[in-house]
């Protein structure tokens, strides 16, 4: 009776170990590239913010909703490089902090199933 506690114990005590050392894992990721996406981003839409007068282009925006795409793109294509670039590297990053995160997610719901 009691080698069969010992070993449930041990049995729980793996279980929790091993929970903990995913959740590590899983943590690594969103933490080490994850966090840089993210300042990336932030940055980037900072640099944008000080470039472009956002309010003005919201405000310039079309009624119709299906004028809206053909807007924005000739909005992006008439401004300065640099807003291009800070564009393009807000989206990245934003997009590969979005992967980052699906993929922890997708981690830690692989350790509850266990």
């Amino acid at each position: 009776m009691t080698n069969n506690t010992m070993t449930d114990d041990r049995t729980n005590i793996e279980r929790i170990v091993m929970q903990r050392v995913h959740l590590i894992r899983a943590l690594r990721f969103v933490i080490s590239s994850g966090a840089l996406s993210m300042l990336v981003s932030v940055g980037a839409l900072y640099g944008i913010g000080r470039e472009v007068w956002v309010g003005r282009v919201l405000q310039n925006a079309p009624a119709n909703i299906l004028d809206v795409p053909r807007f924005y793109l000739a909005a992006f294509e008439h401004t300065r490089l640099i807003v291009q670039v800070l564009v393009l590297l807000a989206l990245g990053a934003l997009l590969f902090a979005a992967r980052e995160i699906a993929r922890a997610v997708s981690v830690m719901s692989s350790l509850e199933s266990l």
